[in-house]
């Protein structure tokens, strides 16, 4: 029998590598592994749910698809309950679309002497709201990780500040003087603020917020530049007042929530001197200007012919007045005379509208989707969650001269990713915080 030989063990470690396998440590589902496949198909689709081309009347085929895709997305619905319960707030979203088509089409008719049918027609506006349930269908079908989510997002946001910045070298002053009809809704323009390129900037404006969260969490300058520039390029070339006040409010309330208690008195100090600067900047400072320049004339004309014909009968202040269809061509000034808008006179518009009950309803949305986000932590790992966070409050904030009605699909996208990442990895996901 042959005795087996022994190999000492400094010559095994000399002539045998030990296999050690690479150990990726990830902080937050954030930072997952992008799948190109779902990153490509989640970043084509995603600016027809977010609205982006929505206003866009200058690029046709856009405009008519991101109109027609609150119809066309309908079939994903079945799969946000197919895999799983309805999401949460599923009540909600249900019995406010039903109040806003049935409630206003139904005392249009009164006030109005208008078909209900027609009167349906008006609040299509409100349809973008049915991506709640088609946008979580997608999200369930497609099952893109988080950070396809969240790059997906950002990355858009970096694409449309280039876009913006390569326009306003390129486009000559020519087309920015070319006149336009007020229904239009041109990209390029140019009024008391200047040369201006009106771009939905939802990305963007996430993408600016969450940069400012990185740079407060990280404390790296480089964050701060990228906030810098997503602001500068509201301020500079969108030139829309009520976005450069909204942005900077965002700032200030974060600011004052991140920073230490004892820095926080000082910037508490320092708020109104930095808001006094922001209001030395004349356009932004015409917020506030009740000359005839800035079209405060017609607004309130507006105003007042709402309130009179609200007049008052309490019903009419409870369920509002319905609206006339978009089918009429006359439409208001049929009974006013003069250019009425309602999305002139942002919360009153809507109470007029919807009445009372429907405004609370309308408001309650981006309220619904800040209660979701209400966990998310201040740290790098719930940055982009919070920078949807930080949106919503912003809509708040302009809401005075944007109203909710607008792009209702936004907070419809921004509640369905907030709901299904929440329920996603339950009290272990970093983002979030259970006290």
């Amino acid at each position: 029998m042959i005795q087996q030989q022994r190999v000492p063990a400094f010559v095994l470690k000399r002539t045998q590598k030990e296999y050690a396998p690479r150990v990726v440590t990830i902080d937050s589902p954030d930072e997952l592994p992008v799948r190109w496949p779902q990153f490509i198909i989640f970043f084509l689709f995603i600016p027809l749910f977010g609205e982006l081309f929505h206003y866009l009347k200058p690029l046709p085929p856009l405009w008519a698809l991101s109109k027609a895709f609150p119809i066309i997305t309908l079939p994903l619905c079945f799969f946000a309950i197919k895999d799983g319960p309805l999401p949460r707030g599923s009540r909600q979203i249900m019995l406010s679309l039903l109040y806003w088509f049935l409630v206003p089409s139904f005392t249009a008719m009164f006030a109005f002497h208008q078909d209900f049918f027609l009167g349906l027609t008006s609040q299509v506006k409100l349809l973008p709201v049915l991506y709640f349930f088609s946008f979580t269908g997608f999200l369930r079908l497609l099952k893109p990780t988080s950070s396809e989510i969240a790059k997906s997002f950002l990355l858009w946001g970096l694409l449309l500040l280039a876009i913006l910045v390569l326009l306003w070298l390129v486009v000559p002053q020519s087309v920015y003087d070319e006149i336009h009809k007020a229904t239009d809704g041109p990209i390029f323009s140019h009024d008391s603020r200047g040369n201006r390129i009106r771009m939905p900037y939802i990305f963007g404006t996430i993408g600016t917020f969450y940069c400012f969260r990185r740079f407060f969490a990280e404390k790296k300058i480089l964050w701060l530049l990228g906030s810098f520039a997503g602001f500068a390029s509201v301020m500079g070339i969108i030139r829309m007042r009520a976005a450069v006040l909204g942005i900077a409010m965002v700032y200030a309330v974060n600011t004052v929530r991140f920073s230490k208690p004892r820095t926080r008195i000082i910037i508490l100090a320092l708020l109104p001197f930095a808001g006094a600067a922001l209001l030395s900047v004349p356009y932004v400072a015409s917020t506030f200007d009740t000359s005839s320049q800035t079209g405060f004339d017609l607004r309130r004309g507006t105003l007042e012919k709402a309130i009179a014909f609200l007049g008052t009968d309490p019903l009419r202040w409870l369920f509002g007045v319905g609206s006339i269809t978009p089918l009429d061509v006359t439409g208001m000034m049929r009974f006013f005379n003069h250019q009425f808008f309602l999305a002139d006179i942002s919360w009153m518009g809507n109470i007029f509208e919807f009445g009372i009950i429907g405004t609370v309803l309308l408001a309650l949305l981006p309220l619904r989707g800040l209660w979701e986000s209400r966990n998310v932590r201040p740290t790098r790992q719930g940055a982009f969650l919070g920078s949807l966070q930080d949106y919503l409050l912003y809509t708040i904030f302009i809401s005075g001269g944007y109203p909710f009605t607008m792009v209702p699909g936004e907070f419809a996208v921004i509640l369905a990713i907030l709901v299904y990442e929440r329920s996603r990895y339950g009290a272990n996901d970093p983002r979030f915080h259970y006290a």
